[in-house]
């Protein structure tokens, strides 16, 4: 499997990407998570290059955004300890929030995924589900490693997380929420709002 990639935007996007599966966690198999991971990627090269605007991108990386990934997992995470002091309302807003933060922050840096290609290279078993590793080639950069991690603990085979050369990208996301959380004082609806803004 080859695709489209460059390696600032597979960072950016890899904290987008979370999420969970949609049947029981035994359903979720070996090949079930190779052709998850080689899906997406197939969908977000034809995404890049099908010549579109930046704003039809966008759109189209939202649709494929929650297609495979399980969004209130990935805000759950992305909130951490402090999302126990948050109301249910709260919650559900930082959700939608966060989604179109995500989908707009990586979607913005599709273009930059054009010159290079990313492969499969081994699969294995983990606690969680599957682990996906994959090597990125880029122009003029020498290859890195990128690694999904695959699960279908909420009922549909999707990723959950993915680790570029080791740097775990949900967990640099749940550093930066964390971090607009405290600029507001623990407020969660100034942090929501802000969250809107800045996507």
């Amino acid at each position: 499997m080859i695709n489209n990639i460059t390696r600032r935007t597979f960072v950016a996007m890899g904290s987008s990407c979370v999420a969970v599966s949609a049947a029981p966690s035994w359903a979720l198999s070996q090949g079930a998570a190779l052709k998850l991971v080689d899906s997406l990627l197939a969908q977000i090269n034809s995404v890049i290059e099908s010549g579109k605007s930046e704003t039809a991108i966008i759109k189209e990386f939202q649709i494929i955004f929650r297609q495979y990934a399980d969004v209130p997992i990935m805000a759950q995470y992305a909130l951490g300890v402090d999302g126990r002091r948050a109301s249910v309302r709260q919650k559900r807003a930082f959700g939608k929030a966060f989604e179109v933060y995500i989908t707009r922050k990586y979607g913005k840096r599709f273009r930059e995924f054009v010159g290079g290609k990313i492969e499969v290279k081994s699969s294995r078993k983990i606690n969680a589900g599957y682990e996906v590793k994959t090597k990125a080639t880029l122009r003029g950069s020498p290859p890195f490693e990128v690694t999904f991690l695959i699960s279908s603990k909420s009922g549909k085979n999707l990723f959950f997380n993915m680790l570029v050369e080791g740097v775990n990208l949900l967990l640099t996301e749940r550093t930066e929420i964390g971090a607009l959380l405290d600029r507001h004082g623990g407020d969660f609806d100034k942090m929501i709002s802000d969250l809107k803004k800045s996507s």
